[in-house]
């Protein structure tokens, strides 16, 4: 008998499809650590340049995600053409074999080795006599099937309520706060803004309710939280796009807590929690508008967010 479990795939997301092949793992085999491999950058990155998807999450997301899923180790397999171009068999024998499985739980629709040679009978055909593998159906909700195609179309057509059903909880974004225009303190509404990288997946332009957390361990005004403190979760009202009526070029997650005009964000990673939408991006004809829209944004957001 081996001396892990094993689990493979790029847990784009780390969605409930995702989160039961780990939980199946741990149930087969409750004493033994549970590894998963992962590959990073996307696979179509290197096979298909140009033609990888917007990703869900960050590796770094990925990893949290992950041992918050029940990940004793991950494993991230830099993915690179001479990796892409592995036979099915190199693959076990050079990434799976020293791991020493006991099981190798995988999604039913795993391929892998070169040009997807590999499917779930191969692996089973390459592992006879020395690790067990499992394939497990794609989950469902309601009458569609979870994956993380699914959540960025939610995401793209600004679905935020959809994308969270999929993912099994809210779309986070996350980023380190930049310095933008400064013109949020001169409309009175001060923002945390994070650029958007063009890899990763966003919610449509727009405007959300949502939270923002302070995720370095120190409080709003960069100081120390306390022994057994947990980060607050501060209400926001959340602007995706690119500022139309001052025409920005520049894509940003602008996240204004509600409120509050004492936060100290510059330089802390933060995230952003969208929990709803409330518009989409429009263009004002003049800055009173704009403020008008603003006010309004935050009731709504109040309101969505049981604050009123």
């Amino acid at each position: 008998m081996g001396s892990s479990v094993v689990v493979i795939g790029n847990f784009d997301g780390v969605h409930p499809g995702h989160r039961e092949v780990l939980a199946e793992a741990k149930r087969r085999q409750p004493d033994l650590p549970l590894i998963v491999v992962t590959f990073w950058p996307h696979p179509l990155s290197v096979v298909r340049p140009g033609g990888a998807p917007m990703l869900l999450t960050s590796l770094e997301g990925r990893i949290e995600h992950l041992s918050e899923a029940g990940a004793d180790h991950v494993e991230v397999i830099d993915f690179t053409a001479e990796f892409a171009a592995w036979a099915p068999s190199k693959f076990v024998e050079e990434i799976l074999i020293p791991l020493d499985p006991a099981l190798v739980v995988v999604g039913e629709n795993f391929r892998f080795g070169h040009h997807a040679a590999g499917s779930l009978d191969t692996l089973r055909e390459l592992a006879a006599g020395r690790f067990e593998v499992e394939g497990l159906p794609l989950v469902r909700f309601g009458d569609e099937e979870t994956c993380s195609t699914r959540i960025r179309e939610a995401l793209a057509a600004g679905d935020v309520a959809h994308a969270a059903e999929h993912l099994g909880r809210r779309f986070c974004f996350r980023g380190v706060v930049a310095h933008g225009d400064h013109r949020g303190h001169q409309l009175g509404f001060p923002t945390a803004n994070l650029p958007v990288p063009a890899a990763l997946a966003c919610p449509a332009d727009g405007v959300y309710a949502g939270w923002l957390i302070r995720r370095d361990g120190l409080d709003a005004h960069g100081e120390a939280l306390g022994s057994g403190c947990v980060p607050e979760r501060w209400p926001a009202a959340i602007s995706v796009g690119t500022n139309p009526t001052f025409d920005g070029l520049i894509r940003r997650v602008e996240s204004y807590v509600l409120d509050r005009d004492d936060l100290e964000l510059y330089g802390a990673p933060i995230t952003v929690e969208f929990a709803a939408r409330i518009r989409g991006q429009v263009r004002f004809g003049n800055v009173d508008q704009l403020i008008t829209q603003m006010n309004d944004d935050v009731s709504r957001c109040r309101h969505l967010l049981s604050l009123s």
